[in-house]
């Protein structure tokens, strides 16, 4: 196995990142290339956002949809396969609109993350390094992706923050 978990902001070159990480090591040692994609299309900007980010895929990338079961993709992945989680926060986000336990669900990721033998990427923005939000829902999307983060970074092999595209190791 072998997982990195990249933080970063928004348009910070996460993505750009971790898909070129997986698409370097996939040409060296083959492995099929999957987009595991936590995005819902609830309006028509969303939905035009989603077919931009497919359509800068090449035909190379299986793209599994998993709005909510991040940890049921992976069940379903082999340990040849290289993947990309694209994005964490807004698997949270997911979740806590449809009223699911989400510290359940961070459980689950981190379990079947420490089971998948293949190469992965999860990718999430961090959103602990600006104010403290002014309402209760703002604060707990900040703490549950805060904790998620803690718990994945103690399992990574590696972790990488973006900024600006440019990366630093964090671990």
């Amino acid at each position: 196995m072998s997982f990195t978990l990249v933080l970063g902001g928004a348009r910070s070159g996460k993505s750009a990142f971790a898909q070129g990480a997986a698409e370097a090591l996939a040409a060296r040692n083959g492995g099929r290339l999957v987009m595991i994609a936590t995005a819902q299309a609830f309006d028509a900007e969303m939905v035009e956002r989603i077919a931009r980010h497919r359509q800068d895929r090449d035909g190379a990338w299986t793209t599994l949809e998993a709005p909510l079961d991040i940890a049921g993709a992976l069940r379903e992945l082999g340990s040849s396969d290289v993947v990309v989680v694209d994005c964490l926060t807004l698997w949270v986000s997911n979740l806590m609109l449809d009223e699911r336990d989400v510290a359940a669900a961070a459980a689950e990721l981190v379990a079947a993350v420490e089971r998948f033998e293949g190469a992965l990427w999860l990718v999430s923005n961090e959103v602990g390094f600006g104010i403290v939000p002014d309402n209760a829902l703002a604060r707990r999307f900040r703490d549950e992706a805060g904790r998620l983060h803690q718990a994945l970074a103690q399992v990574a092999d590696a972790v990488t923050l973006v900024v600006a595209g440019l990366t630093l190791s964090l671990k």
